[in-house]
């Protein structure tokens, strides 16, 4: 863990200080009792984020999970008006199969009401994509309808990790666990985990390749369902990872600056 990137960093440095501070004003028990109340409301309940990966592959269709993204901390500012629920209804329409939503306010302009707005206004399965450390965040994540969250591998310790994935799991979300590279991925693998996400950014030097997709899939078991996340910009992108029997994407910034984002998604993925 001594080798986290300096942004990443300060982002996880953040999130133990924002912990604290959430915690203050909405206790954990605040929040457990946050999820019981909702769980006679059948809009509340999980939607198999999963298993609507798995049901796309299967119909030999894309699994594409589109990304609600108002700003990065590399680019700025990608949207300008920016409504979630527009975007997500516009992706719906595209063909995505599930949405991911940034929820960190400091360094994405994130918030949880882009997760709330977005799940809201269709039917797909959300991701609440964010830099999770605490069990208070996964609580917090399902309290918000989320139906999976983000685990980042070099984010965290093997104990940490977990005992968030277990802790989401037992609360009914499913789990994406993001890995860099071949020792993340040798960590990831010894969770009981059916998606494996391989982030083709470099976070240390922010550089895309697609080749690390490419390099890490002959040590993924064929049991796992691996979602590329990154560097997607063309259907020749998409193509290749299909020949590789690569089927499950994640992808933000290529729809985010575009108008009608579920149509740039049509074109993207269409065959």
């Amino acid at each position: 863990m001594s080798d986290i990137p300096t942004i990443l960093k300060r982002i996880l440095e953040r999130k133990h200080e924002e912990v604290a501070e959430r915690s203050a004003t909405k206790s954990l028990a605040d929040l457990e009792r946050q999820i019981k109340a909702q769980s006679s409301n059948s809009e509340m309940q999980p939607r198999g984020f999963t298993n609507v990966l798995a049901h796309s592959v299967a119909a030999g269709l894309p699994a594409v999970i589109a990304e609600v993204k108002k700003a990065s901390p590399s680019k700025g500012v990608l949207r300008d008006p920016f409504h979630p629920a527009e975007i997500a209804q516009s992706y719906a329409k595209g063909g995505a199969s599930c949405l991911s939503v940034l929820t960190d306010a400091d360094f994405f302009q994130g918030h949880e009401s882009y997760l709330q707005a977005a799940r809201e206004a269709c039917s797909l399965p959300v991701i609440r994509k964010d830099f999770l450390v605490d069990p208070y965040q996964v609580f917090e994540a399902r309290a918000i309808a989320a139906d999976c969250i983000l685990l980042i591998v070099s984010a965290l310790e093997d104990a940490q990790m977990k005992e968030l994935n277990d802790l989401a799991i037992r609360l009914g979300m499913d789990v994406l666990i993001e890995v860099h590279d071949g020792d993340e991925l040798e960590r990831a693998l010894r969770l009981d985990n059916p998606l494996v996400g391989i982030n083709n950014r470099n976070l240390h030097t922010f550089d895309v390749t697609l080749d690390t997709t490419f390099e890490l899939l002959n040590h993924i078991p064929s049991n796992k369902i691996v979602v590329t996340e990154s560097g997607i910009l063309s259907r020749e992108d998409v193509a290749a990872m299909r020949a590789r029997e690569v089927h499950s994407f994640l992808v933000g910034e290529a729809f985010m600056r575009a108008e009608d984002p579920g149509q740039k998604l049509k074109e993207l993925f269409d065959s």
